[in-house]
């Protein structure tokens, strides 16, 4: 049984002093494979050299994404665009993103954050990767851009989903996959996400700890330390199996199996 994270963010300034020791705790809990998260330039560059770095130690264990995050929308101008898009082609780099709107906190301007969403989207289709999304408080708007773009795209996840089954049923309808995270260990925050997890068909479904964010609530005791980090990614997995009805063997091979055909994986390492 082994997994694998879609969404990490190891490049963050808390891994610095422990990375080795956190991947090593991971690889214990059978994490297979991490998809290192790119937010903006710098950490899309930095994601990047970090999945090269250990790629070269052990061959197949981290790919990244490089993206900029609604957060640094506003960063995105035509000389940070053709520095992304350089980023992104390269063949360690598996998705575009994390792109798309975040209405909640409005760090950059929603109309920097739109005009920053479509030209990732359309970067993306230029590339013919897939995009890793991020929305908050903008489903509306959120939705009529893939849906336009979505044609074009090779692929598109939910990152991070927390909505409900509503929400689940208008990503499914436009073939988007989905990522949960420990927000599903949440019993304040995730309820209407733990309904909607048993209506997301193998295939849809992938895991992702979104570290050093979201340490899973359920974990008894509850860690000393409120950083996350993908050795964690086992709790995510234990609260969707049991959500689902299924054993975490079920869940680890159609998961790891959808993350693996979604992002060009295969060959890179055996499961």
């Amino acid at each position: 049984m082994e997994w694998i994270d879609i969404g990490v963010n190891l490049a963050h300034d808390s891994f610095r002093a422990d990375l080795a020791e956190v991947v090593a705790r991971a690889r214990a809990a059978h994490v297979a494979h991490f998809v290192v998260t790119g937010t903006s330039i710098e950490a899309s560059r930095a994601a990047l050299t970090l999945a090269r770095r250990h790629d070269a130690m052990s061959p197949g264990l981290m790919t990244a994404t490089a993206g900029v995050h609604p957060h640094h929308a506003s960063e995105l101008d035509a000389a940070a665009l053709e520095t992304l898009a350089a980023l992104a082609a390269e063949p360690d780099v598996v998705a575009v993103g994390e792109c798309g709107l975040d209405f909640y906190r409005n760090l950059s301007p929603r109309a920097a954050q739109l005009a920053a969403f479509q030209a990732q989207l359309e970067l993306a289709a230029r590339l013919k990767k897939p995009v890793f999304l991020h929305e908050r408080d903008a489903h509306v708007e959120f939705l009529a851009l893939v849906r336009e773009f979505r044609p074009h795209l090779t692929g598109a996840v939910a990152h991070c989903f927390t909505g409900g089954e509503a929400e689940v049923e208008a990503y499914l309808e436009l073939d988007l996959h989905i990522g949960v995270t420990g927000w599903v260990c949440d019993e304040r925050r995730g309820s209407a996400l733990q309904r909607a997890v048993p209506r997301i068909p193998a295939g849809r479904l992938m895991l992702e700890t979104d570290a050093p964010y979201l340490l899973p609530r359920s974990l008894k005791p509850a860690p000393k330390t409120r950083r996350n980090e993908p050795a964690l990614l086992a709790e995510v997995a234990r609260v969707v199996a049991m959500l689902r009805g299924e054993t975490c063997e079920a869940l680890a091979a159609h998961s790891s199996a959808t993350a693996r055909a979604f992002f060009g994986l295969q060959g890179l390492f055996t499961l």
